[in-house]
């Protein structure tokens, strides 16, 4: 796991993981937070929504920004302060996603960074919008 002071980051830094969202990763997130929209669950219901077949819950698709900030950037140490997310197009299982996020903001007196999140899937579309703010690990020597 890396670790990045904010006297360490500058604008435009990048960070990025990709993973690809199987049958059994909807299952335990179903399992985990206790949501059990068939449109994640149920191939027959979701043949009679708008995706014609099941989605990747939203969240669970986001919380690949978590594991952005939490491991790599700014990783070991980093508190989250704030997530906005705008989901743009489903996620699909089997599909694969990647999240990049870049630093957009420092704000050196608050020892905040803010942060653009991207996440697109492997046809390089869009499926996920959002800005994060965190509080990046403090060093000895602040």
């Amino acid at each position: 796991m890396e670790s990045h002071a904010l006297n360490e980051l500058h604008l435009g830094d990048r960070a990025a993981t990709s993973k690809t969202f199987t049958e059994e990763d909807v299952r335990a997130f179903a399992r985990i937070t206790g949501d059990a929209n068939p449109a994640h669950l149920d191939e027959e219901y979701a043949q009679t929504t708008v995706f014609r077949t099941r989605i990747v819950h939203g969240m669970l698709v986001g919380s690949l920004f978590s594991a952005v900030f939490g491991t790599i950037l700014p990783g070991l140490g980093t508190i989250y302060t704030f997530q906005s997310l705008k989901f743009v197009k489903p996620v699909y299982l089997d599909d694969t996603v990647t999240a990049t996020v870049t630093v957009k903001e420092l704000i050196p007196e608050k020892n905040r960074v803010l942060f653009d999140c991207i996440a697109q899937n492997q046809h390089g579309d869009t499926v996920l919008v959002g800005e994060a703010q965190l509080m990046p690990p403090r060093r000895e020597s602040q």
